[in-house]
Formats: C-alpha cells, sequence, structure tokens
C-alpha cells in the first residue's frame, strides 16, 4: 500500500512545493507510481508538474466539498509515473464552506483511503499556513516532511508547526510520525547555512535528512517551464540533490 507523505511548514518561501515536486518527480523516475497531491490553492504543485490549473475541470476543491469522487478529480498520466490531484484558487474558499461539516478533518482520508493502494506514494503539498486544509492533510498522510530553509529565522515557527503534528496525532491521527526535516536553499559560500544545519540539529530532536538542497539557480527556473528539475535539467545539482533524497526516503520506509 502506498505510503502518504505530507511536505509542510507554515512558513513561506522555504522550498515546501519545489520539494513536493522534486520528490515526487524523482521517485517517479525511479520506478515509484505517485499521486502528486497539492491541497495548496496557489497551484504551483499543478502547474510544476505540468497540469494547467486552470484548465483542469474537477479539482481537490471539487473533493473537498463533496461535488466530485477523488477518481473524477485525478490527472491521470500528468508525468510518467506521476497522477496529479490538481488544485487552484477555488480551494481557497473550501475553509469558509466547511464550516459547521462533520467530520471535516476526514474529508481528504475518506477519498484517498479509496485510491492509496494503486501507488506507492503519496506526496501532498500543503499550504504555507495552519489550517483546515493542512489539518486534512495531515490526517491522511503517516508522515510529514518539513522542508527547512537555511537562514537566521529556520526555527522560528517550527516549534509551532511540530505542536501542531503531536496535537494531530493525539487527536485525529495516532499513526502520524514527523518523518524528518530537510535543509533548502544552502548556500555553500556562507557561514551563515552552516551554522543554521548545526543549530537545527543540536535543538531539534527529530531525523534529519542527510540531503541538503542546494540553492540553484536551475531549481528556481523549472517550475516556470511546467517542469520538475530531473527533467529540465538532469545534470544540476538540485537534480542530482532530489534523487538522493528520494533515495533516502525509499529506503527509510523499507527500514
Amino acid at each position: 500500500m502506498g505510503r502518504i507523505i505530507a511536505i509542510a511548514n507554515q512558513k513561506g518561501g522555504v522550498g515546501k512545493t519545489t520539494t513536493a515536486i522534486n520528490l515526487s518527480s524523482s521517485l517517479a523516475s525511479m520506478g515509484k507510481k505517485v499521486l502528486s497531491l497539492d491541497m495548496d490553492p496557489q497551484g504551483n504543485m499543478t502547474s510544476g508538474l505540468g497540469v494547467d490549473k486552470d484548465e483542469v475541470e474537477k479539482t481537490v476543491y471539487d473533493l473537498i466539498i463533496g461535488n466530485a469522487g477523488v477518481e473524477e478529480c485525478i490527472c491521470k498520466d500528468a508525468l510518467e509515473n506521476i497522477d496529479v490531484l490538481p488544485s487552484n484558487i477555488d480551494l481557497s474558499a473550501a475553509e469558509i464552506e466547511l464550516i459547521g461539516v462533520e467530520n471535516k478533518e476526514y474529508i481528504l482520508k475518506n477519498e484517498i483511503d479509496k485510491v492509496k493502494d494503486e501507488y506507492d506514494f503519496v506526496i501532498i503539498d500543503c499550504p504555507p499556513a495552519l489550517s483546515m486544509l493542512t489539518i486534512n492533510a495531515m490526517t491522511t498522510a503517516d508522515s510529514v516532511i518539513v522542508p527547512i530553509q537555511c537562514e537566521y529565522y529556520a526555527l522560528e515557527g517550527l516549534s509551532q508547526l511540530i505542536h501542531t503534528i503531536e496535537l494531530v496525532k493525539e487527536r485525529l491521527n495516532p499513526n502520524l510520525e514527523i518523518e524528518g526535516v530537510v535543509f533548502t536553499m544552502y548556500d555553500a559560500r556562507t557561514n551563515l547555512s552552516l551554522q543554521v544545519v548545526e543549530n537545527v540539529k543540536d535543538n531539534l530532536n527529530q531525523n534529519i535528512y542527510k540531503t541538503i538542497i542546494p540553492r540553484n539557480i536551475r531549481l528556481a527556473e523549472a517550475p516556470s517551464y511546467g517542469m520538475p528539475i530531473n527533467l529540465y535539467d538532469p545534470k544540476s545539482t538540485g537534480a542530482e540533490s532530489y534523487m538522493m533524497l528520494a533515495e533516502e526516503v525509499i529506503n527509510k520506509g523499507e527500514e
């Protein structure tokens, strides 16, 4: 059955969507069947995997408000070995429409349970907020990967996120684990990046991935072409880093 991993951090701009896109694509290139699930109303994961978010008929929004079943919303074979459950700005209204709905924390889980056995991995890109959408992602997921940008305020807000994950585990999803922390936007030229990594390692009692994602211009360009990095520039350091991260994720599941 599929492993469901949410990529979450309520801080924006930490490389969360970049990680969701490129982890999905790297896993797919290793022969794994992946469902990439976009829970962010910005829809950047959707377009980064080559799906036109404004042209799709049904999105995760239709799924959440009960207008469509999961099968109707999935864009099959968006890329080789990747199906996409798309999102767009409509999703931002879901929060309001869910007020007063019973068991609203489990809407996504109940739908994804129907298809998860068709995939090796379900990768969920969460919105940069601790909202009902994020909670739906966390009740659905087996584990959470937290991308952290190598910058001075990296730890700020992290304790809040970990607290939320623990609350969800306690009250809604007893199986939820923190899969690990992955450092992004690492700049080898600055001492600060190194200090941040050391600081987090010292202060965080969490699994930290060995792979560190560098600041990489090709990585930043790829989404504007609607391509993951391993298709846009497979020889770039960004592509190599995400392949290494995918290997770590696979191996961790096999332990």
